[in-house]
């Protein structure tokens, strides 16, 4: 798979520099058309990179680095004097500039003789999203969250929550803090917590979202695997957002656990966001992982505690009577 997404990187980043080339064709085009001034420095400009190019060629005369700088500073005086002209007739300074995605590697996914940022974000977003389409779970909205079936204080606390929720998808970015949903079954914690990956998701930023027991089981295949890949050991731990479903329902070993405690610790050093969803309070986290856990994710982490009656059970009871007829 790694072979795929790295082809596919490939891929979308050198669309990505093609775009960005003929784009610049294109305003340069207009540029020329517009203001002729620019045309004629513009071919200075170039004309100043043939001769530099001749000059290095030529070499052995005792004064050619005096000469390549010469002809550097005239080069450098006339884009200089470009983007001047720009400015005064209305644009941008840079307009003439080729207007790349990733300024550092310039969309080729290689910078200093290794793999660019940009290349490796890319390469992670799309092994999330090659991983999301085998998800147990399906991406949810806000706008389907209905507060009708809380009242009173747990009205109050929901509302809280749900507002909390969207305006932390609406602001989110990669070093936006984690969030621990608790409480007991069937009060919408998976609901709000796809809601916000699905906003996530849109604003273009790699989410992981899965079922805990999941995720653990295809690290777990991973680790006993002969080729002993790291594919979803990395996806896990560079996600820009990851979402773990329902912690505490899977089985209970010493691996998990310190998978568990792991991927806590290390997304946590790394600044990394994660939204945890459980129905266990921190005495049972503690009691079922250890400690150290239940410290991180009570201190460290915004802690939504949901209430009210199971929001399944009401459905169900509100859909029986609709067939009775009553």
């Amino acid at each position: 798979m790694k072979n795929e997404i790295y082809e596919q990187a490939q891929k979308i980043l050198s669309e990505r520099r093609s775009r960005a080339i003929s784009e610049n064709d294109m305003r340069i085009q207009e540029i020329n058309s517009r203001i002729p001034e620019i045309k004629e420095v513009n071919t200075a400009i170039f004309n100043t990179g043939k001769e530099l190019i001749r000059t290095v060629l030529a070499g052995g005369s005792s004064d050619i680095q005096a000469k390549i700088e010469q002809i550097k500073s005239s080069n450098l005086g006339a884009q200089e004097l470009c983007r001047k002209m720009l400015v005064a007739n209305g644009y941008p300074a840079d307009y003439l500039d080729v207007q790349f995605t990733c300024k550092k590697c310039s969309d080729t996914g290689s910078y200093n003789a290794a793999m660019c940022d940009c290349m490796k974000q890319l390469c992670g977003k799309l092994m999330a999203e090659s991983l999301n389409k085998n998800a147990q779970l399906t991406l949810s909205s806000f706008d389907t969250f209905s507060l009708s079936y809380y009242s009173g204080d747990d009205y109050a606390t929901m509302q809280r929550i749900y507002n909390f929720a969207r305006t932390y998808a609406e602001n989110f970015t990669p070093s936006s803090g984690s969030i621990l949903m608790f409480g007991a079954t069937g009060l919408g914690k998976t609901h709000l917590s796809l809601a916000i990956a699905n906003e996530v998701l849109k604003k273009g930023y790699s989410v992981l979202y899965d079922s805990t027991i999941n995720i653990l089981n295809k690290i777990k295949k991973e680790d006993f695997s002969y080729e002993k890949e790291t594919e979803m050991y990395d996806t896990v731990m560079d996600a820009e957002l990851l979402i773990l479903d329902d912690l505490g329902t899977e089985f209970e070993n010493k691996m998990y656990t310190s998978t568990i405690y792991n991927i806590i610790n290390t997304r946590l050093n790394r600044g990394k966001p994660t939204i945890i969803s459980t129905n266990l309070d921190f005495k049972k986290i503690a009691e079922r992982y250890d400690d150290r856990v239940a410290s991180r994710l009570n201190t460290m982490y915004t802690c939504l505690e949901f209430h009210g009656d199971d929001v399944r059970l009401q459905q169900k009871k509100q859909n029986t009577i609709i067939k009775r007829g009553v």
